[in-house]
């Protein structure tokens, strides 16, 4: 693949509303569809069609209560309430493209490691090495109490466990069945290899876990691996871990900045950190022309929801909104939510006097992540841009409606970067790690082969 390559993933949640509050109310919008398999099954061949790497899940277990210390307005309003189970959809998609990968997020925190293994070995071999798996450790309290906690876990603790989690599944991935302990040997009636199947016999502060993993390797062994830590300790587990990295600031700079960061923590960490792949967030309005695109922004914006985005950055932030005044100014805070949201835009955006009121208007088509509004050209110059001067691989498209942001994206501004040879016309590898990152398996330095 080129270096001149620009890499996409759609962002999305299998939900009404994602990260737009608001637009599902747009003439048109087809988010109410979220509960059907015909609506992913399109989404997934518009995505392939446009040569995007992997359909980007985000996903969450509680339901938004900050914003005015009640759950009310999230319900109400939509935000990420209702919401199914990405998995599950996955079979569905993959069963209709060929070549496009997806990117499911699972928290840590919540689930085990050994059981959470054996689901995406299973996904990886039902999508024929299409995987990723984005790793979270989970922000909202309301998840925490829902699976059984008192409370949400503190920041650092969350990571702590996160590190062990990973461990286990990389002993599992990696060592627990070597590539040709499956033999089907029907005249001996010998369907494996004891001898090459072994117990991992891990023992930690938080798990305990004899093994043997319970699948044979799947296409990829590990998943793609994904993370977004944007926190002091979340970047190092980043550095550590991540294969692909989401950023979703709203400057150039700030995504600059995170860039070469990450990638010095991970040269610090013994890794090669310019293996990484960067993604930076961004949402596309596009139009046939300048005029066009403006008049669908102005709609768009018209269906913002000012509390229902409150309501939605309240929970990334733990930070109630409705208690402060619109031309209040946001300071930075260190909470034990999502870090990343704080930062992007207190600290990674100084420049900046973010009052409420700015933060409602600036949030409320595609959150933290900025918005490109214009014609094809003028879509494609500037993501033309953002590449060169941020030093990322692509790009998380964030969706203002569904699935219009895609397809417009897709007829409209592919067209453009292919005619510059900087979209694929076709996909290189058989697995998303090979489309991806040019190779099938982790690479040698990635702790989980040291």
């Amino acid at each position: 693949m080129s270096d001149e390559t620009i890499h996409f993933n759609l962002f999305t949640m299998n939900s009404v509303e994602h990260v737009t509050a608001g637009n599902w109310r747009t003439p048109g919008d087809q988010s109410h569809r979220y509960t059907e398999m015909s609506y992913w099954q399109e989404v997934a061949r518009l995505a392939e069609k446009g040569g995007f790497d992997a359909v980007f899940f985000a996903d969450v277990r509680g339901i938004y209560d900050v914003y005015g210390g009640e759950r009310t307005t999230a319900i109400e309003k939509a935000i990420q309430t209702p919401a199914n189970d990405p998995e599950l959809v996955i079979p569905a998609m993959a069963s209709v493209t060929d070549d496009l990968g997806f990117a499911v997020t699972r928290s840590t925190t919540y689930v085990h490691p050994y059981q959470l293994a054996r689901e995406l070995s299973t996904l990886d071999h039902l999508t024929d090495g299409r995987l990723a798996f984005n790793v979270v450790t989970s922000y909202l309290e309301s998840a925490a109490e829902n699976l059984g906690l008192d409370g949400r876990m503190e920041h650092d603790a969350r990571y702590d466990r996160a590190e062990e989690f990973m461990q286990v599944c990389y002993r599992l991935w990696e060592d627990s069945w070597e590539d040709d302990a499956v033999v089907r040997d029907r005249e001996a009636g010998r369907y494996t290899d004891p001898e090459k199947v072994h117990a991992i016999d891990y023992e930690g502060e938080h798990f305990s876990v004899p093994g043997p993993h319970s699948c044979e390797p799947s296409p990829q062994r590990t998943p793609v691996l994904y993370q977004a830590g944007s926190s002091e300790r979340g970047r190092g587990f980043a550095a550590n871990n991540a294969e692909a990295l989401f950023v979703s600031q709203p400057t150039k700079d700030a995504v600059a900045n995170y860039v070469e960061d990450v990638r010095a923590r991970a040269d610090a960490a013994g890794r090669n950190g310019e293996d990484l792949a960067f993604f930076a967030g961004i949402a596309p309005i596009v139009g046939e022309t300048e005029e066009v695109a403006r008049a669908k922004y102005d709609k768009y914006r018209k269906n913002v929801d000012t509390d229902a985005t409150l309501t939605l950055l309240g929970g990334f932030m733990d930070i109630d909104f409705s208690e402060l005044e619109p031309d209040q100014r946001v300071e930075h805070i260190e909470t034990d939510a999502m870090q990343g949201a704080v930062n992007a835009l207190t600290k990674h955006a100084p420049e900046q006097d973010w009052t409420v009121r700015d933060v409602a208007e600036f949030c409320g088509l595609g959150s933290t992540s900025p918005l490109v509004v214009g014609s094809p050209e003028t879509v494609a110059d500037e993501l033309e841009a953002w590449r060169a001067e941020t030093g990322v691989s692509g790009f998380n498209l964030k969706e203002i409606v569904r699935p219009g942001t895609l397809r417009d994206f897709v007829e409209l501004v592919v067209p453009e970067l292919r005619e510059r040879g900087l979209v694929r016309e076709e996909y290189e590898g058989e697995t998303l790690r090979q489309n991806m990152l040019g190779r099938r398996y982790l690479s040698e330095d990635h702790p989980a082969k040291r």
